[in-house]
């Protein structure tokens, strides 16, 4: 395996792991989910949306091993979400930047994928 290669089993499974605890804290409502939730000023239902779509990003990233093209589509999904998530934290919940951090390295880590 070269180094490209590796780096990129690395990236995925960085994403991977990222989403799949986002989805969980979303679908165990944790204390700070939900306070961020209402903060965007989105209905409770649409959360469990979000982290749905999540999995399925993080499970298609999983089986671009095996099944290359699901790849793109499963990056290109979560860096929609993380568009989402930043406008969320600046313009619905008025965050600071920095708690927007998280979300656009996200989005950058999703478009590398996507590109790679």
């Amino acid at each position: 395996m070269d180094d490209l290669s590796l780096t990129l089993v690395i990236l995925k499974w960085i994403v991977i792991c990222m989403f799949a605890f986002s989805s969980a804290i979303k679908f165990l409502r944790t204390k700070s989910m939900v306070r961020h939730w209402n903060e965007y000023r989105y209905p409770m239902w649409f959360m469990h949306v979000t982290a749905i779509l999540e999995l399925i990003g993080s499970f298609g990233i999983l089986i671009s091993s095996w099944v290359p093209a699901t790849l793109i589509y499963a990056a290109a999904l979560l860096a929609v979400l993380m568009l989402g998530a930043i406008h969320a934290h600046l313009a619905r919940a008025k965050h600071s930047p920095f708690m927007a951090i998280n979300a656009c390295l996200m989005l950058i880590l999703s478009i590398t994928l996507i590109v790679a």
